[in-house]
């Protein structure tokens, strides 16, 4: 597409007697050059290890929104190269990408909670709910609709989606500037940004607190979660434990930023290339430490390591086995389910935790039970299992209200 700016610049200048004299194009290396500075326009092809060694005063960087993941080698050398200048310029012009820890989403969504007055953002989309043939939609994700945006095209379009589900994803990805995943998750993601109030300190101190823990394989993402049942709501902590040696490796497989999450204190990373157990007992023994916990849930996987660190600690934590089969994850699917419809939880927006959620979908046995599952063999799901779990504690020791013996009284 750049070489595509560049055809289109060089018309207008040729067009223009006025700019003709002032701009000489060169086609072989798809180059513009302003004659009175010296100043150069030149489209590049998105090649990591040929973008270095420029020094652009203005970079225009087009459809980043096709980039998976929060990184990309040549976005980053662009971007990185403007030093020589005190007041570059950086001009993103892109559809939205698939989700949220895509690399441009990730800059709208930094732009909007940093309000960094060096960063100007617009964004054009569809409400997200909106039906495909809305007009009122088209127009808020495409404001030269009518213009150079033809308007049949849309109409040809939404009505393909409307016949051939396969086909929905990709107009409102690409049309109605949506935020999609290629399959449908269990928590959609309006219900779960629904539940994304802080959660409130007061509850674990006063509430009821239960806890569900997911030990990964020795080389994945671990968690624990706490959930504190008070006044009706279910307030959400998460906890987070990768190993430091595959931090990097992991960022990159997943194309998930786990590396920048470490930095910020999302995810613990435990010393070497294994998920350290002793690390995870002197976490969980921190933070339930004074609180009223009533149980914690864990499945049997690679428990008995971390029995051993739990009793070298002294700990006496209130652990209550739970399978993570079909049978025994049902009534917790349908708790944290029946929770987050009814907008009952406050998880925070924890960026980890909205990764877990973004990633599981819900699978059925033939007898109709559900559990959690990845949609894609790299999303890693393990804290949405751990709030699940805990949920399903909860769901397992509700107080019964107490009922008043009756009494006679003779007079």
């Amino acid at each position: 597409q750049a070489g595509e700016v560049y055809n289109y610049a060089s018309k207008m200048a040729a067009m223009s007697p006025t700019i003709n004299n002032l701009v000489r194009p060169v086609p072989s290396s798809k180059r513009l050059v302003g004659l009175p500075m010296n100043t150069e326009y030149e489209a590049l092809a998105a090649e990591g290890k040929t973008a270095h060694g420029g020094s652009p005063l203005v970079a225009i960087l087009d459809e980043a929104g096709q980039v998976q993941g929060p990184y990309d080698a040549f976005f980053e050398a662009i971007t990185t190269s403007q030093g020589a200048y005190e007041k570059p310029l950086e001009i993103w012009i892109s559809t939205q990408g698939r989700t949220d820890g895509d690399l441009f989403n990730r800059l709208i969504d930094d732009a909007a909670a940093s309000g960094d007055p060096a960063t100007v953002c617009h964004v054009y989309r569809a409400p997200e709910d909106c039906e495909l043939d809305d007009e009122a939609a088209w127009k808020a994700a495409n404001p030269a609709l009518d213009l150079f945006k033809s308007r049949q095209e849309l109409i040809d379009g939404a009505a393909k989606a409307a016949r051939l589900p396969e086909a929905e994803n990709t107009f409102r990805w690409l049309h109605l500037n949506q935020r999609v995943n290629p399959f449908s998750p269990f928590l959609s993601r309006s219900v779960w940004e629904a539940n994304s109030a802080a959660p409130d300190d007061e509850a674990f101190r006063f509430g009821e607190v239960y806890g569900g823990l997911d030990l990964s394989q020795t080389t994945d993402l671990t968690a624990f979660v706490l959930v504190a049942r008070y006044n009706g709501r279910f307030h959400v902590k998460p906890w987070f434990f990768m190993a430091e040696g595959l931090v990097p490796e992991r960022a990159r497989a997943d194309r998930v930023p786990y590396d920048v999450w470490h930095k910020q204190g999302l995810i613990e990373a435990t010393p070497g290339k294994v998920v350290a157990l002793d690390w995870v007992a002197a976490k969980i023994a921190e933070v339930t430490t004074g609180l009223p916990v009533k149980a914690i849930a864990f499945d049997r996987w690679r428990m008995p390591g971390l029995m051993l660190e739990i009793d070298r600690l002294g700990l006496a934590l209130p652990l209550q086995e739970y399978g993570q089969g079909y049978a025994s994850m049902s009534p917790a699917v349908a708790a944290l389910e029946e929770a987050a419809l009814q907008e009952l939880m406050q998880h925070g927006g924890h960026p980890v935790l909205n990764m877990c959620a973004g990633n599981a979908v819900a699978i059925r046995d033939p007898a109709g039970n559900r559990k959690l599952d990845k949609a894609r063999s790299t999303g890693r799901i393990d804290g949405i299992v751990a709030l699940a779990m805990a949920m399903g504690v909860a769901a397992m020791n509700k107080e019964e209200p107490a009922v008043s013996t009756p009494m006679l009284r003779v007079l």
